[in-house]
């Protein structure tokens, strides 16, 4: 059948996961499958003083990848988003984590002095006794 137009969308998976991606669906056989690219997880964080903001963490942590398929059998319910303000955060996050993939740095002694464990704690402990 071919690949449906890319949407935004909140989806709550059945093993409890709510995560935010763009999203296109492709019919396969008999199955729905859907193409899921940077899926994120966006939790609310409030300050003491009241303030409210948003974190955004990528869905898997331990993978570069930034398109995942999953069965639509596995989705709960799916919402499609046209809320401006979460769609600009999520393409935020995606130009940023594309930047970071390509980008690194090799930590270096111009960065700043790298210490050993034991002397770091020597350091630590003798600062915490003076004050």
């Amino acid at each position: 059948m071919g690949i449906e137009e890319d949407f935004y969308a909140t989806l709550k998976l059945k093993t409890g996961e709510e995560i935010f991606a763009k999203v296109a669906a492709s019919e396969e056989e008999d199955k729905t499958l859907l193409i899921i690219t940077n899926p994120i997880i966006i939790k609310e964080v409030k300050s003491k003083t009241g303030m409210v903001g948003y974190k955004i963490e990528p869905w898997l942590k331990t993978t570069t990848d930034d398109m995942f398929i999953l069965n639509l059998e596995d989705v709960l319910t799916m919402s499609e988003s046209s809320d401006i303000e979460m769609i600009m955060m999520y393409q935020s996050y995606a130009r940023q984590s594309s930047k970071d993939t390509t980008n690194h740095s090799q930590i270096n002694r111009r960065m700043g002095y790298i210490a050993n464990v034991n002397d770091a704690k020597e350091i630590l402990e003798k600062l915490y006794k003076n004050s």
